[in-house]
């Protein structure tokens, strides 16, 4: 057996999604081994595609299964200009018909056929030329195009346009396109009118679409670096195999250590169900709520609320300011009146005056109107107050 491992995971976890994990192969390439009889569990052949792994079971894949693996297509092309790298349109070129016997730089072990389908790690679009790597290798495709890949790809621009430390501080940071904003960008001036970028993402024709955004015409972009991949040495219209090396050094740069340590298997995750749980003890929890328990949660003293502004409208206001109070305030140091009396007496109110109509059950009796004396409130009866004569604007008041 070529590869073979113990699970460890507390939860289990179908096969083929643990295979992509380990980076040994894809779902989809796991689903075609499984389906040949070529992946073991324990011993045993896995018959069904969807079967989980739990902890202490052993995984193997046959001689065979390591062998259809290895024998699958990597390789570098130096593409040139007017080859599309992805699915051709009409009348147009793929990429993938320069890889052939003739165009072979050294020695390969396999000649891929006119019906293989590799598929294009990083696209560069019919204008530009460069460092094109295609492949079969979902784990690798993973690695160098992920979602959460971080491999870096070097440009050599050249361009049109008078460049600026402006223009190269925005091309760095400070452009959005298609209403995102771009990630950091390495740009550094090489001479007049060359460019060097080092990009982390690959947006549809992004550097020239950057270089529209200030004032700059891209007339040549050739891509001369993938990761630790390098372009040097491989003339333009020529191929060769991806090292097992090579494709270790892409892993370990795309889709190593860091990146998994970003995205947690699933069944490492926390789960809400092991989140610490609210407390709700504390005051006025076992069905009683004072005052004072309230006040204190907003660091206010008993009888206080948070702001002095009214608040306008119907409802009560707890956090507010106190409604004036119409009449005098009641005795607080006397004894307290019986519920059950005040209910009766609301309940046998008299009319206002007689014959008027009876109070609605359920309305609060209105409030006494305060006596006077003459036209001063008996409120104000005794107080003293300073009074001023005030005399006309232009002269000062009189005392």
């Amino acid at each position: 057996m070529a590869w073979t491992k113990t699970y460890t995971g507390e939860e289990p976890v179908r096969i083929n999604k643990w295979l992509a994990q380990e980076g040994v192969c894809s779902r989809r390439e796991a689903d075609a081994l499984i389906e040949k009889g070529l992946i073991q569990l324990d011993g045993k052949p896995v018959t069904v595609a969807g079967e989980r792994v739990t902890k202490g079971q052993t995984l193997s894949l046959t001689d065979a299964a390591s062998r259809r693996l290895d024998n699958q297509l990597s390789v570098i092309l130096n593409k040139p200009v007017g080859y599309v790298s992805g699915t051709p349109e009409p009348g147009e070129i793929p990429a993938i018909r320069l890889v052939t016997e003739e165009n072979l730089s050294g020695s390969a072990h396999a000649i891929p056929q006119r019906s293989n389908k590799m598929a294009p790690l990083g696209r560069l679009d019919k204008d530009s030329h460069g460092l094109l790597i295609l492949s079969e290798d979902g784990v690798l495709a993973k690695a160098i195009i992920g979602p959460l890949s971080d491999m870096d790809k070097e440009y050599v621009v050249r361009v049109r346009g008078d460049i600026t430390p402006a223009k190269v501080a925005l091309l760095r940071h400070g452009l959005e396109l298609d209403g995102r904003q771009l990630r950091p960008a390495e740009v550094q001036q090489e001479r007049n009118n060359t460019l060097r970028f080092v990009l982390k993402e690959g947006r549809n024709r992004q550097i020239r679409r950057m270089c529209e955004l200030v004032d700059l015409r891209v007339l040549d972009l050739q891509r001369i670096r993938v990761g630790p991949i390098l372009l040097a040495g491989l003339p333009e219209g020529k191929w060769r195999p991806l090292g097992a090396k090579e494709r270790a050094a892409l892993l370990a740069a795309g889709a190593g250590e860091e990146v998994r340590a970003r995205s947690p298997r699933r069944e490492d995750r926390p789960r809400a169900s092991d989140a610490p749980k609210r407390d709700r003890s504390g005051p006025g929890r076992d069905g009683s709520r004072t005052n004072s328990d309230r006040s204190g949660q907003f660091g206010t003293k008993p009888g206080q609320g948070r702001t002095d502004k009214p608040r306008s409208g119907p409802g009560v206001d707890r956090d507010g300011a106190r409604p004036e109070r119409k009449g005098p305030r009641p005795d607080r140091d006397g004894p307290r009146p019986d519920r059950a009396s005040l209910k009766s007496d609301r309940a046998g109110a008299k009319p206002p005056h007689p014959g008027g109509k009876p109070a609605r059950p359920g309305a609060k009796p209105a409030a006494a109107a305060p006596k006077a004396d003459g036209n001063r409130p008996s409120a104000l009866k005794g107080d003293k107050f300073k009074r001023t004569k005030l005399a006309p604007r232009d002269r000062k008041p009189i005392k």
